[in-house]
């Protein structure tokens, strides 16, 4: 990560507790303080349709369920307008560098744009880059695909295995599970990202060294774990192929911009596959960094996805924001975690191809809004981002959800649901929406004492059956789950995770809580073996490195 050299120019804003429009917003909760949903349902009998949308794919988004009205949507409208939404919006779409603290555009839109647009990042236009590297995606995942591409013994690769970290991985790993359906199945697809050995050593158990390629997915070709793991995995593939160098360009490729490392290692430059500096990783997923995910759904079913991403990114630039998804989203987030004071997020997607969606969505809006800085280096003095966590369908039913319902936390969730299952087998699917629909409607709702009272419960155990509901939900329901369908989900998540670190005054785009702790252990790393000093660390540190080194025998 690199900083501009001077401080960045920028306007020094009014803070965000200080505007008109946030201390409406504090009064108006305050008369809302003991609205019930189920006040607010039987008050306005349009309330489902007058707060519910409609976006691209037939992305229908009902967010009636939360604790607002329409005059808490006009006030957060208000609030979007003057923390100058609609300039952010436009600046991120023409590649200003509104990364300030790192001098870059942000510009992971370009990724999908089509052949035809003209997108400018100092006075270059950046989409013909962006195709001609998808172009030799395309080929290279069709020579994989096809068979035509032989490892070092004459075989075809039957295995590929993911080398990344972060968004090298976490991207690649959810879309790979979530478009499952639609991937070669006669080619295994594997993530190895954990530095611990046991993720690379259970990744590559049953796998044949010559029928298996990894890509290794590091900008620099120098991120610690990643690097790591990819030197093991060719001293794992050198060793069965007999030592020959020659064999890492036919079992490794590369991610990255780095053709001096790229090379030193082993492998062809021409198998080098680079992104920009303007393409944050946990943003990535749509670069060459998915390169996997192209080999599994073939670039047909890439390019379909890059679709669905680019309508979402039209309907974000171009739509109003009273009718907008991802604006809408992230104002009803700001009124959960700011006004309402709910401190995590719960996503909820009920289809098992969703598995690791809710893990993706950590790093992309913990990593972008975990911030306490405002733009111009102050303390921020309101909540900012909220821990978010969740696992599909009724699996979830039967873990946390008696905490979401009966907790003392606040908890709003995200359901994601689709009409259609790409698996229709009897009656599942109309069971797991039964349970959607059952999930949301119970959590608003709740059964009151006396409904329990009045089912014959004995009094003692009432209390323990009541659900005091006004338990607020978004319920997110699209046709199927497609590519496209993917891309939209994501992009509308990476838009409202765009609105709401703009309206909260941060940069949604450096990561430099990440940073400390790699240092940190770099410097420990030659502690533990003896090789340094004795180390000068707090006690506690000190006291660890000392008994791990006498469990090691050190």
């Amino acid at each position: 990560m690199t900083t501009a050299q001077s401080a960045p120019a920028h306007a020094v804003r009014t803070p965000l507790n200080s505007l008109p429009q946030w201390k409406a917003l504090q009064a108006h909760c305050s008369q809302q303080s003991n609205a019930h949903l189920r006040d607010m349902f039987k008050s306005d009998t349009a309330r489902a349709n007058s707060l519910s949308i409609e976006g691209p794919g037939n992305m229908f988004m009902d967010y009636s369920k939360q604790r607002v009205t329409t005059q808490t949507m006009e006030l957060l409208l208000s609030l979007a307008e003057a923390s100058g939404l609609r300039a952010h919006i436009d600046a991120m779409f023409h590649g200003d560098k509104i990364n300030v603290t790192e001098d870059r555009a942000v510009l992971h839109v370009a990724l999908r744009a089509p052949r035809t647009s003209r997108i400018m990042v100092d006075d270059v236009d950046v989409v013909p880059a962006v195709h001609e590297v998808l172009d030799r995606m395309g080929a290279f995942a069709d020579s994989i695909r096809s068979g035509s591409w032989k490892g070092h013994t004459g075989k075809r690769i039957r295995n590929v295995i993911n080398i990344g970290i972060g968004g090298s991985d976490l991207g690649p790993a959810m879309a790979y599970d979530a478009l499952c359906a639609y991937t070669a199945r006669d080619i295994s697809f594997r993530f190895v990202s954990n530095v611990d050995a046991t993720d690379f050593a259970e990744k590559t158990r049953d796998c044949d060294p010559a029928e298996t390629l990894f890509i290794v997915c590091s900008k620099t070709f120098t991120t610690l774990e990643t690097m790591t793991n990819a030197n093991t995995a060719r001293e794992w593939a050198l060793k069965a192929l007999g030592g020959d160098v020659a064999a890492v360009a036919k079992h490794f490729v590369a991610v990255s911009t780095n053709a001096e490392k790229v090379k030193a290692f082993g492998i062809d430059t021409a198998n080098m596959f680079g992104f920009w500096d303007w393409v944050g990783g946990r943003y990535s997923m749509d670069s060459a960094i998915g390169l996997s995910t192209m080999v599994a759904v073939g670039p047909a079913a890439f390019k379909e996805m890059l679709g669905g991403f680019h309508e979402m990114d039209e309907h974000f630039r171009t739509t109003p924001f009273a009718k907008n998804l991802p604006v809408l989203m992230a104002l009803v987030g700001i009124w959960n975690t700011n006004f309402l004071g709910a401190q995590t997020l719960a996503v909820l997607p009920y289809d098992q191809y969703l598995d690791r969606f809710s893990s993706y969505l950590q790093q992309l809006e913990m990593e972008s809004n975990g911030k306490h800085v405002t733009l111009d280096g102050t303390r921020v003095q309101w909540s900012t981002c909220p821990a978010v966590w969740g696992q599909p369908g009724t699996n979830g039913q039967h873990a946390f959800y008696q905490m979401i319902h009966q907790g003392t936390p606040l908890v709003p969730c995200d359901f994601i649901a689709f009409c259609e299952p790409l698996n229709p087998i009897g009656k599942h699917q109309d069971l797991l929406i039964a349970n959607v629909l059952a999930q949301a409607e119970a959590l608003a709702f709740g059964k009151t004492l006396s409904e329990v009272e009045a089912e014959g419960s004995a009094p003692w155990l009432a209390q323990h059956r009541e659900f005091d509901g006004n338990r607020p939900s978004t319920t997110i329901l699209c046709p199927k789950l497609t590519p496209a369908t993917l891309g939209r989900l994501i992009a509308l998540y990476e838009h409202k995770v765009f609105v709401q670190g703009t309206i909260w005054g941060i940069n949604s785009f450096d990561q430099w809580g990440v940073e400390l702790g790699k240092v940190l252990a770099q410097r420990i790393i030659p502690e533990l073996s003896g090789a340094a000093p004795k180390p000068a660390h707090d006690s506690s540190t000190q006291q660890l490195i000392g008994r791990y080194r006498a469990g090691r025998g050190r």
